[in-house]
């Protein structure tokens, strides 16, 4: 997305959780009682939609982060190019969707609190862009 190759944003939500805050749940969930036996979600509270994401990015980085899409493209377009680009087809099923999930469970017995997920999308692409791990436009 960074790097402009990714001209519109599809149309599909996930929820995303800090890697810091997986390890301080894995951490949480291995030493307290009230843990055992229970699986938890590691999630940041709430899905975000492709174009969430993008402007999240535009608004933190400014104009390192102009190349991210603006747009979002119809999840009927999206289907019918996915009949025709195997990037797309792999994604298809998402389409339209939300895949939330919640924490709460985590929160309420493990005192779990993961951080801002704009601070976690912000930190990822400040160090993908200090590790020149995105290509030039």
């Amino acid at each position: 997305m960074l790097d402009g190759s990714m001209p519109v944003a599809l149309k599909f939500a996930s929820g995303y959780v800090d890697v810091r805050d997986v390890a301080d749940l894995h951490l949480r969930a291995m030493t307290d009682p009230a843990a055992a036996g229970e699986r938890f979600i590691a999630s940041s509270g709430r899905g975000l939609w492709v174009r969430d994401v993008a402007a999240i990015l535009r608004e933190r980085l400014g104009e390192r982060a102009a190349g991210t899409p603006t747009r979002e493209m119809p999840v009927w377009a999206a289907r019918s190019l996915s009949l025709v680009n195997p990037d797309l087809r792999t994604l298809r099923k998402l389409l339209g969707k939300n895949l939330d999930a919640t924490s709460e469970k985590a929160q309420r017995l493990l005192g779990w609190q993961p951080r801002p997920i704009e601070d976690t999308i912000t930190d990822t692409a400040e160090s993908l862009l200090a590790l020149d791990a995105v290509p030039a436009n």
